[in-house]
């Protein structure tokens, strides 16, 4: 189950790139880019945990350190309601400020909780990430076909 978590949250953020190309908005681009910090700190660690590539200390902790410091901005880089052609943002984050918000701490909090001692401590606790990735993708993202 947590293997299919981490993949279907990386799948999600690889496609999410993608979507840069032509935004205008220069808030709705700096969204854009944490979230995309975010997604390639995370694809680190999936390929960590499913042994793509070796379970090294120093980059899980950059990759921790940067979904930590990233996630922690989510709630300043949101707090506009810009918006822009290109944007997935949903218009219920700020219908639904106070959940979005506990939503973007459940991200910072689970990164923060990351393990990456051995590989089995690092799919346990990446788990969390993916999990609090797509809770929040799933009500304030705009679903892709």
């Amino acid at each position: 189950m947590r293997r299919h978590i981490l993949i279907a949250a990386a799948l999600m953020i690889t496609t999410s790139a993608h979507a840069h190309n032509g935004v205008k908005d220069p808030e709705v681009m700096a969204r854009m880019m944490a979230m995309e910090k975010i997604g390639a700190a995370f694809k680190t660690l999936v390929s960590m945990a499913k042994q793509d590539i070796p379970l090294h200390q120093a980059k899980a902790r950059m990759a921790r350190d940067t979904i930590v410091m990233q996630s922690g901005k989510i709630n300043g880089l949101f707090e506009s309601p810009a918006t822009d052609p290109k944007s997935e943002a949903l218009p219920t984050i700020w219908e639904d400020w106070a959940d979005f918000s506990a939503k973007s701490g459940d991200l910072t909090k689970a990164g923060l909780a990351l393990d990456f001692k051995d590989r089995a401590a690092l799919v346990d606790t990446l788990a969390g990430v993916g999990l609090a990735c797509k809770a929040c993708h799933k009500n304030y993202r705009l679903k892709k076909d």
